[in-house]
């Protein structure tokens, strides 16, 4: 599996290996031990799935609050999005800002998302499946989210996202600048 590090701590983009011949291919796309040789040690306990059908379509940027704050692995199952991680961890040293890496369904890559971080993507194709394990349930009383095109935050969003298609929901979320972060940065251990 190839991994690699991105600017914001913790979040991690895996592309585990396929193993293709004339039918097709083969890829393990998750594995707890070699996962955590990575530095993802999440306990992974439900799957999730979306389906988006136009191109520009934005979901997030979304987390859930302690005590059910969610780690997320995503990856694409068809199409291509571009996947944004939010850090909200006081006392990070990357507190405030984006990572972005584009997943694609083609290339089978996947982004570990820690606790911590808002979450975010934007369909770069039309008929777009995204699937994505978690650490904890979806508790409806500890959804939360911020929204997409907040100027403080600045996220620099594909061509695609011009047009945004949007939930009510997500179009609706509040800024970075007025959200009283629960999540604190805790260093690594060295």
């Amino acid at each position: 599996m190839d991994v690699k590090t991105t600017a914001a701590p913790g979040v991690v983009m895996l592309k585990p290996r396929r193993f293709q011949d004339s039918r097709g291919y083969f890829s393990e796309t998750y594995n707890q031990r070699a996962f955590a040789a990575a530095g993802v040690a999440a306990d992974f306990i439900q799957d999730n799935q979306s389906y988006s059908a136009k191109a520009g379509t934005i979901r997030g940027l979304h987390f859930q609050l302690p005590p059910a704050a969610q780690a997320k692995l995503v990856r694409v199952l068809r199409g291509a999005v571009f996947d944004v991680a939010l850090d909200l961890r006081r006392g990070s040293p990357f507190y405030g800002r984006w990572v972005a890496e584009t997943l694609t369904a083609d290339g089978g890559e996947q982004l570990f998302i820690p606790q911590g971080f808002a979450h975010a993507f934007c369909t770069l194709v039309d008929d777009t499946e995204v699937a994505y394990k978690v650490d904890d349930f979806y508790a409806p009383q500890s959804d939360c989210g911020l929204i997409w095109n907040d100027p403080d935050v600045a996220v620099d969003w594909p061509e695609a996202a011009r047009e945004a298609v949007l939930s009510d929901k997500d179009a609706k979320l509040g800024r970075l600048r007025d959200f009283v972060s629960p999540f604190v940065y805790e260093r690594e251990a060295k």
